[in-house]
């Protein structure tokens, strides 16, 4: 059958396709790869997939992030691209992204605008999980309710594990940058690029972007904060629980190197192409096999020319405003004690073990008189010595050289009950339990804010989680905490009508931080001489 008489009208229809124009009230936009057809939920503009790199496969698997191919249709934007490759490590975690793989680099954004042209400030944020697990598609870190706050919101997904951080003397020589590992944060800072050089087309003002993120998250701001791939491209950051400024220092490339080849090796991969042909599903589940290294940040040389705590004690970093706090119960008391019953006796026979002859010191500042205080007093200990220095010294550091504000949250609000439905079926979960953990119990109700418990309140999204039963303080809580969060990407300053003062941190003096529960208030912080032991005991 000749069917040439339709070609005209095929070339036609593709045209036709291919010239549709951009509109926000249509759920289009164009971006620099092409036009974007997303979906609208009661005034919010959803885009979800985006490819912002080209997908780190074959050849691409263990190399700086490249530039996403072009397409000439218009491309759907309406489902979450796949999360990148990682183990079922994390039972708190709730996906609605469209299966794992390495073709992983897609961000996702939501916008209330009505026209590209009204340059609202956006937020990029950043997912936790420890460098190993997490998505953009969480629920916990949807934008729709920033978006409602005039914010466009955009969540980031990037390379995780051995494909996101393993080096490699053969990835190093094959680098125009004479550099390797560190391609999850490469990734992040191309998505910063590509928000810069794309978002106005969502109505987002590309000179006024905030970076945030939680945990591995929170890592990953003060990594961008720190790099001079980025610190220029941003306006504000927020960092929760965490950063690479921590009591250990990164491992240098040629140490990541050494274990990165031995790596390898175990796996019989004798040479670079024989890594890159490996199955991802092979390389995934060797990487989670008892002796496999424990791939992570390193100083490059490239992404941080120093370590990320000596460019922000020179003041090398991003000069921007910093809200940044963390968590009552970032830790238990078993981080100290471990299975020993909370006594004085156990706490200061634990202490004493750790620290040596510091322990009168270390129990001077965290004193516990009476079995009653022994678990906060381990609790604190514990937390501390996990996530609370690093995120004490970030913030430290940029008050001190930066020359611009500080604010800093202590965020003490535990979660509700379960609900009844979700009984004892996720009660070990409560806390973020690993799953397969052969020892793990059902969990009491957490006395503090355990880790990862105020993103939901932060970003408006309390309703997503389906396990708690969220009370009405509850919802109080987060409309305050949110107000703070979408005053300061806006203005640099969580202050605003309706709220409790927050004074910014007086530089090398503590001053004052904000004490986030059902009363919230600013409070003198009497912690600092905590952190500065912690410190001398680390580089002894």
């Amino acid at each position: 059958m000749n069917l040439s008489f339709l070609f005209p009208t095929l070339l036609l229809a593709t045209a036709a396709v291919a010239q549709v124009p951009a509109d926000l009230a249509h759920d289009r936009a164009h971006v620099v790869g092409g036009m974007l057809q997303g979906s609208t939920t009661t005034g919010i503009h959803a885009f979800k997939g985006v490819p912002y790199a080209a997908p780190p496969v074959g050849n691409l698997r263990w190399r700086e992030p490249q530039p996403a191919a072009k397409w000439t249709t218009v491309r759907p934007a309406t489902q979450f691209g796949p999360r990148a490759m990682q183990l079922p490590l994390f039972g708190d975690m709730n996906f609605r992204s469209n299966g794992v793989s390495e073709d992983c680099l897609y961000l996702n954004v939501w916008t209330g605008a009505k026209t590209a042209s009204e340059k609202r400030p956006v937020l990029v944020y950043f997912y936790g999980g420890g460098l190993v697990a997490g998505d953009g598609s969480e629920p916990r870190y949807d934008g729709e309710s920033m978006a409602r706050r005039g914010i466009v919101a955009v969540t980031v997904n990037y390379r995780l594990g051995a494909f996101g951080f393993m080096a490699h003397p053969e990835l190093t020589k094959e680098s125009p940058h004479h550099a390797s590992g560190n391609y999850g944060l490469l990734d992040q800072a191309a998505a910063i690029k590509w928000v810069k050089d794309n978002i106005a087309a969502f109505g987002g003002d590309p000179q006024h972007i905030t970076i945030a993120g939680e945990s591995a998250g929170s890592f990953s701001v003060s990594a961008q904060m720190a790099s001079p791939l980025s610190k220029n491209l941003i306006a504000g950051a927020i960092g929760e629980s965490g950063s690479l400024l921590g009591l250990q220092p990164l491992p240098a490339l040629a140490q990541a190197e050494q274990a990165g080849a031995a790596w390898a090796t175990s796996l019989g991969a004798s040479s670079l192409a024989a890594l890159r042909a490996l199955p991802a599903q092979q390389v995934l589940e060797a990487s989670g096999k008892p002796g496999a290294p424990r791939f992570s940040a390193i100083v490059d040389g490239y992404l941080f020319p120093q370590s990320p705590k000596e460019i922000f004690l020179a003041g090398q970093q991003a000069k921007v405003p910093l809200l940044v706090g963390w968590n009552s119960q970032e830790s238990g008391y078993q981080g100290i004690l471990g299975q020993a019953a909370p006594t004085v006796e156990n706490y200061r026979a634990a202490v004493q073990k750790t620290f040596g002859d510091r322990a009168a010191d270390v129990l001077r500042l965290y004193p516990a008189a009476t079995d009653a205080e022994v678990e906060q007093a381990a609790t604190d200990l514990a937390g501390d010595r996990f996530l609370g220095y690093s995120t004490w010294k970030w913030a430290d550091a940029h008050a001190n050289t930066s020359g611009r504000p500080v604010y800093r949250y202590y965020y003490a609000r535990p979660r509700p009950a379960m609900t009844p439905e979700m009984g004892n079926a996720t009660a070990g979960l409560a806390g973020g339990v690993i799953k397969g953990d052969p020892n793990a119990k059902p969990a009491p109700p957490a006395k503090g804010a355990v880790h990862s418990a105020e993103i939901e309140y932060a970003l408006g999204n309390l309703g997503t989680n389906k396990v708690y039963a969220w009370t009405p303080d509850d919802y109080q809580v987060s409309k305050t905490m949110q107000a703070y969060f979408a005053n300061f990407i806006k203005t640099g300053n969580p202050n605003g009508a309706g709220l409790p003062t927050w004074p910014a941190l007086k530089p090398g003096a503590g001053g004052q931080l904000l004490h986030l529960d059902v009363q919230t208030k600013a409070v003198p912080d009497q912690t600092r001489d905590r952190y500065l032991l912690l410190e001398q005991l680390a580089t002894k």
